[in-house]
């Protein structure tokens, strides 16, 4: 059986939570309150679902430099996927979907993280747990156990550019910046000490690729919203800290656009230099 990649429908998830093949992640965080996610997850969450926190699980520690969310570390992020039940290897690799309920933002960090460790079969949650609830679908509050699985990470260490790459970019890329354009403009600055953006980046807010109620806009409109990567030899995406991009990068994906680099440190670590 073919499973669908990088976007489900309520419907179709609804239909496969039993299917063993299917492993559901619950992402749902928040900057502003980073214990919120999990006690939302505590309270209610799709049947089956693991929870997989923002700081704790995929990302790694804070260091001088590296931006405020530094990517995990492989190993240990595939030994909890492993916990989860998930099958990198073989001819029926696990299909995970990932939810949150802040129009991607965290689902679309798993769904790339899983990418980036050659894990092909994932998807995010259209709607996220918001859509899910008002069509009705189950939910629970009871924890699932650690299931059988072998998930072997295959990084795709050509996905990443760092610092000194961007610095040292060509006139002919494109550096995508994936904030609010208040904070693109420097206006404000919410979360980093200092306020701004890289020199020449172009200003493409992440949100602007879904709709008010967290459903992804279709695969059209997405490739008219990215038509200026066409005149691109290379196109970077970052944010505040390599998660909201994720989002953008999904939405290249679902335009038929193949995968974009990642800053990872985004301007958290761009400023860590200033």
């Amino acid at each position: 059986m073919t499973y669908p990649q990088n976007l489900v429908t309520a419907d179709w998830l609804a239909q496969h939570l039993d299917d063993p093949r299917v492993v559901v992640v619950d992402c749902r965080f928040a900057l502003a309150d980073p214990d919120q996610g999990r006690r939302q997850y505590g309270e209610g969450h799709l049947p089956g679902a693991f929870y997989l926190d923002l700081n704790q699980d995929m990302s790694s520690p804070l260091r001088t430099h590296g931006g405020r969310h530094p990517l995990p570390d492989p190993e240990a992020l595939s030994k909890t996927l492993t916990a989860m039940g998930v099958v990198s290897e073989g001819p029926s690799p696990t299909l995970v979907v990932a939810y949150d309920d802040s129009r991607f933002a965290f689902a679309a960090r798993l769904w790339w993280l899983l990418r980036y460790l050659g894990h092909d079969t994932v998807a995010v949650l259209d709607g996220g747990w918001s859509g899910w609830v008002q069509r009705g679908q189950p939910t629970t509050t009871a924890m699932p156990g650690a299931k059988p699985g072998n998930f072997i990470p295959t990084p795709r260490p050509h996905w990443l550019v760092d610092f000194d790459t961007v610095r040292r970019r060509p006139e002919s890329a494109l550096l995508i910046d994936s904030r609010s354009p208040e904070r693109y403009r420097g206006e404000i600055e919410p979360i980093d000490p200092v306020a701004g953006s890289i020199p020449g980046a172009v200003n493409y807010f992440w949100q602007t690729v879904s709709d008010d109620h967290g459903q992804m806009k279709p695969a059209a409109d997405l490739a008219h919203h990215w038509t200026e990567l066409d005149a691109a030899d290379q196109v970077i995406v970052y944010c505040g800290s390599g998660v909201t991009a994720c989002v953008n990068l999904l939405a290249q994906t679902l335009a038929g656009r193949p995968m974009a680099q990642l800053y990872a440190g985004g301007w958290s670590d761009w400023c860590s230099y200033l």
